[in-house]
């Protein structure tokens, strides 16, 4: 799916009219908090998983 131009500007535009421009920097900030925190959740994931498949690794190092 492709969105051109026009598109944009409609969403934007409803955007506008249905939280009013005073309230955008507001959602805006707490829109990169929270995927600041998702990419933070996800990264502990990945880093917990890792541990996971390391003591196998590990237990082959130390047998060698």
């Amino acid at each position: 799916m492709h969105f051109g131009g026009q598109e944009i500007w409609v969403v934007l535009g409803i955007v506008v009219l249905l939280f009013g421009a005073k309230k955008l920097p507001e959602l805006g900030k707490s829109l990169g908090q929270g995927i600041k925190e998702f990419k933070k959740s996800t990264k502990a994931l990945q880093e917990a998983d890792d541990e996971e498949a390391r003591p196998e690794e590990k237990e082959a190092d130390s047998a060698a």
